[in-house]
């Protein structure tokens, strides 16, 4: 603790990333990264983005990159939001939407609500606004309980909602009936639901229309819901940090409205250039990110075969805990895995402490690494 910072820096407890080694080479397997390169029409747009022009200031309204991401995702340009990553725009989504909704409100009693095991930073960032909130535990089979939200929203308990889909670091997606049911819920009491789809991309379950189980195509339906994309995952462009948002014209303005207040130029010149060119190459994403699904259930039928719990995932990652009576939790196996040069994520908590989140690589990478959890396991 250091004398100069104010109360809000002393209480916060800052989201930490996953290892980015320097001095050893790993198997990154840790980050959720894309182990493909990103599209060749991204690094020509890059190169020639590269010119004198970087002397000027970045279009702030982003005005290409919404219009090419509206054609995209079949919306108008005012219904998109573009980003410096998706975790701003997170950041920027409890800023404008959580929390207490008018001066008057006294109340305390709302709360944003979220699942109990999720993405790491949504307590972060609530901790950053001040926005109270409850956590809402998982089922037993770690999918996302839709009852107890439907309650505190009916109930008036409920500031807003978010939740990604499919959930992380767990994998599960949650069916659109279900998601249908909160929007709803929601929208009745005029609270926000913001659903963070950063995996959506490597999701099978058909949902009968636009991109296989998004919920972009219902951000008509309700006027509520805030559906948040990244880059990093889908297009391979975690080095470059752009993100988009779609939602009703009155979100956006929200948002705009909070980006103003901080930083009115969020993406540069190249982020936007390279953004366009991967909105513009769907075919190759497609390909790579089609690739990665088969690789994943590949690596999960592998890992079942060594006797793992591996629950059903629809991202680009698996979260697995190694066998009853292996002699190995999950703390134990991840430092065996780190010793042989191969990078997982474990998350310490009671509740998925025996889980590693596993991204997926190459299918050389992956070889490796079920060779590696074989000789780990049996060697017990």
């Amino acid at each position: 603790m250091s004398v100069y910072w104010n109360e809000r820096t002393r209480r916060l407890q800052p989201y930490v990333p996953g290892e980015q080694p320097k001095d050893r080479n790993f198997i990154k397997l840790n980050t959720n990264e894309n182990p493909y390169p990103p599209s060749p029409k991204v690094i020509e747009a890059l190169r020639k983005a590269v010119d004198n022009t970087l002397k000027l200031y970045p279009d702030p309204t982003c005005t290409e990159l919404r219009e090419t991401a509206a054609a995209r995702f079949g919306v108008k340009a005012g219904q998109v939001f573009a980003g410096n990553g998706s975790d701003e725009i997170l950041a920027f989504a409890f800023a404008a939407f959580f929390g207490k909704l008018t001066q008057e409100d006294k109340s305390g009693e709302e709360f944003l609500l979220f699942p109990d095991i999720t993405y790491s930073f949504y307590p972060v960032y609530a901790d950053l606004w001040d926005v109270p909130y409850k956590t809402i535990p998982v089922k037993e089979d770690f999918s996302i309980d839709v009852a107890p939200y439907l309650e505190m929203i009916h109930h008036g308990n409920s500031s807003g909602v978010i939740f990604p889909n499919p959930n992380a670091p767990t994998g599960i997606a949650l069916p659109l009936d279900d998601f249908k049911k909160i929007a709803t819920a929601a929208e009745e009491r005029k609270r926000v639901l913001v659903v963070d789809e950063a995996y959506i991309a490597f999701c099978q379950k058909a949902c009968g229309q636009g991109t296989c189980g998004s919920t972009i195509p219902y951000i008509n339906d309700f006027p509520n819901l805030l559906v948040v994309r990244t880059l990093s995952k889908e297009a391979s462009l975690a080095g470059l940090r752009s993100g988009l948002a779609f939602g009703s014209e009155e979100l956006i303005e929200g948002l705009c409205r909070v980006r103003d207040s901080f930083n009115s130029y969020t993406m540069d010149r190249l982020a936007l250039a390279g953004t366009v060119a991967a909105l513009n190459d769907a075919s190759y994403y497609d390909e790579i990110n089609s690739r990665v699904i088969a690789t994943r259930d590949r690596v999960s039928s592998g890992l079942k075969a060594l006797r793992f719990k591996v629950l059903p995932s629809e991202a680009n990652f698996l979260f697995a805990a190694p066998p009853e009576g292996s002699g190995k939790n999950g703390g134990e196996l991840f430092a065996a895995l780190r010793e042989r040069g191969i990078l997982v994520r474990h998350f310490n908590k009671p509740e998925i402490a025996d889980f590693l989140r596993i991204s997926m690589g190459t299918d050389e990478d992956m070889d490796v690494f079920l060779k590696a959890c074989q000789e780990i396991i049996l060697k017990q």
